[in-house]
C-alpha cells in the first residue's frame, strides 16, 4: 500500500522553482501531444511562447492582447487566492464572471443612450455586487447548512451559463438586432465603454485596475490583519479560532472577495474585449484563474506574472489555431497540463511517498 507522509522539512528554494520546473515540464509533455497530432513540437512550442513576443509579424496584435486576456485572469486569481489560502475553495468563479457582466450590463442598457459620466462607476458597482450576489450562495450555504461550497459553487457556474443565455436571447437582446441572439454593443455605447486609456497598448481600464489589485492586495496579504487570519485559518483552524477568528465570517468575506472580483473582471471583460452579451460570452476565465493562482502560488505578484504566461499561452494558442491548424482542445489540454504538473511537484515537496504493508 502507497501512503503519503508529511515532510518535517522542506526546502524554500526547491518551492520557489516548482512553478519554473511545471513549466518545464508542460513544454516537454506538450510537445509530446503535438507530435502525437502530426504538428512539429518545437515550432508549435516557440509559436506559442517566443513568436506572440519577439515575432514582428506577430507581435503589434498579440503584445496588447497579452494584456487583455491577462487582466481578467489576474483580477479571479488574487480573489480566488485568498479563498484557497484559508482552504475555502471557490471553483464557481465561472460563474461570478458571468452574473457581473449581466448584472452591469443590464445597468447599461437600461440607460441606453443617454449620456452620463456616472453611468460606468456604477457599472463597476453593479458589476461588483453580480459576482458577490452570485459567491453569497455557496457563502450562506455552507456557513449555515455546511454544505460543500466546492460543489455549490461549481454547479452555480451551470446556472449562471443559463442565466446569459436567457439574457442573450431574451431580457438583453437588442431590439435592433433583427432577432439575432446578444445585447447591443456597449463598446461602442461612450457612456458604458471600457476604452483603451492608450491607444494601441491594450491597457484599458481593467488592465489599469489589475495591476493596481496586485499592489493593493499583496499589502492586505502580508501587511494587514485580515490577511494574516486568513493564511493562519489555512494553517490551523483550531489555533485561528482560540485567536479570535470567526470562521463564518472568514468563509463569507473570502468568498465574496473572489466573487466580487471575478464579477469586476466580468463587467471589465463585457465593456471592452467582449462588447456585449452573447451565449458564449464566457470563454473559461474563471477556471484558468485556478491554475494562474496555484502556479503564482498564491500571491498576489506571483498571480502578476503567472497571469501574464498564462495570457501568453493563450494568445499563442490562438496563433498555433491560425497557422498550424491546431485544436483548440490540446490548447485547453496543453493548459491543464500546467496544473497537473505544478499540483504533482507540490505532493512531493510536502509529503514522502513510503509503501506500506496491509
Amino acid at each position: 500500500m502507497i501512503k503519503l507522509v508529511p515532510r518535517t522539512k522542506k526546502s524554500p528554494i526547491i518551492s520557489a522553482i516548482i512553478p519554473i520546473l511545471a513549466v518545464g515540464l508542460t513544454m516537454i509533455f506538450g510537445g509530446i501531444l503535438f507530435w502525437i497530432l502530426g504538428k512539429d513540437p518545437f515550432e508549435t512550442i516557440r509559436m506559442i511562447f517566443w513568436d506572440p513576443l519577439m515575432n514582428e509579424t506577430f507581435a503589434d496584435y498579440a503584445r496588447p492582447q497579452i494584456l487583455v486576456k491577462a487582466a481578467p485572469l489576474i483580477l479571479i486569481a488574487i480573489g480566488l487566492s485568498f479563498g484557497f489560502r484559508a482552504n475555502i475553495w471557490n471553483i464557481g468563479a465561472e460563474g461570478q464572471f458571468i452574473m457581473g457582466a449581466i448584472f452591469s450590463g443590464a445597468l447599461g442598457l437600461a440607460f441606453y443612450p443617454q449620456e452620463s459620466v456616472l453611468l460606468f462607476p456604477l457599472m463597476i458597482f453593479f458589476g461588483v455586487i453580480g459576482g458577490v450576489f452570485w459567491a453569497s450562495i455557496p457563502a450562506l450555504l455552507r456557513t449555515y447548512f455546511n454544505t460543500n461550497e466546492i460543489l455549490v459553487s461549481l454547479m452555480l457556474v451551470y446556472v449562471a451559463e443559463q442565466v446569459l443565455a436567457a439574457a442573450s436571447i431574451g431580457f438583453l437582446r437588442n431590439p435592433e438586432g433583427a432577432g439575432f441572439p446578444g445585447s447591443r454593443n456597449l463598446s461602442q455605447y461612450p457612456s458604458a465603454a471600457n476604452l483603451e486609456i492608450i491607444s494601441g497598448s491594450g491597457i484599458h481600464w481593467g488592465v489599469a485596475t489589475a495591476f493596481v489589485s496586485v499592489i493593493f492586495f499583496y499589502i492586505l496579504l502580508y501587511k494587514h490583519k485580515f490577511g494574516f487570519q486568513v493564511s493562519l485559518s489555512g494553517m490551523s483552524p483550531k489555533a485561528a479560532r482560540l485567536s479570535g477568528v470567526n470562521p463564518r465570517l472568514l468563509v463569507i468575506l473570502c468568498l465574496a472577495l473572489s466573487g466580487g472580483l471575478a464579477g469586476l473582471a466580468g463587467m471589465f471583460e463585457l465593456t471592452g474585449p467582449a462588447g456585449q452579451i452573447t451565449i458564449d460570452f464566457n470563454v473559461g476565465y474563471g477556471f484558468t484563474a485556478i491554475i494562474v493562482a496555484f502556479l503564482g502560488r498564491l500571491n498576489p505578484i506571483g498571480i502578476l506574472f503567472s497571469g501574464m504566461l498564462m495570457a501568453l499561452t493563450y494568445v499563442g494558442g490562438e496563433l498555433t489555431q491560425f497557422m498550424l491548424n491546431l485544436p483548440a482542445a490540446a490548447i485547453q489540454v496543453f493548459q491543464g497540463m500546467l496544473l497537473f504538473f505544478l499540483l504533482s511537484m507540490d505532493l512531493l515537496v510536502n509529503y514522502k511517498i513510503k509503501l506500506a504493508r496491509f
